[in-house]
């Protein structure tokens, strides 16, 4: 005889312990709605990244595309190889100062939906806080 897999849910043996599975789906629903619309947010940003107090900041977008790049004249230094090689090096750093926002934004947009994992959804037996794992071993 094998073992129903649902009985580590609780409830009777073939039903799935009064899980409310329309509440669950309307739950996924919403989370799913929240992350389409932190998405967007993240799509519509841009972010600001610079250098040598301003002498070079670059613009990206939240997906990342860089848009536009201000190089004051304080930044050039002379115009021999060495002076165009820095400025070179401070527009990859403006441009790496940009995309840790363009990162933390996603973080602070996203992070709560994207990167938490499943909420406890206070089934028995689901590992949930405080809670040994059950007979599935979850």
């Amino acid at each position: 005889m094998t073992q129903n897999p649902f009985d580590a849910l609780g409830g009777d043996a073939g039903g799935l312990g009064g899980l409310d599975l329309g509440a669950l789906l309307q739950q996924a629903q919403q989370m799913q709605d929240q992350l389409a619309d932190a998405q967007q947010r993240l799509a519509d940003a841009t972010v600001d990244g610079s250098v040598a107090g301003g002498a070079v900041t670059v613009t990206l977008t939240g997906a990342g595309e860089l848009t536009a790049v201000t190089i004051t004249p304080d930044a050039l230094d002379g115009t021999d190889a060495d002076a165009l090689s820095d400025l070179g090096d401070l527009i990859v750093a403006a441009a790496r100062d940009a995309r840790s926002k363009v990162d933390e934004l996603a973080e602070q947009l996203l992070g709560p939906l994207a990167g938490g994992g499943m909420p406890d959804l206070g089934l028995p037996g689901m590992g949930g806080p405080g809670q040994a794992p059950g007979q599935l071993g979850f």
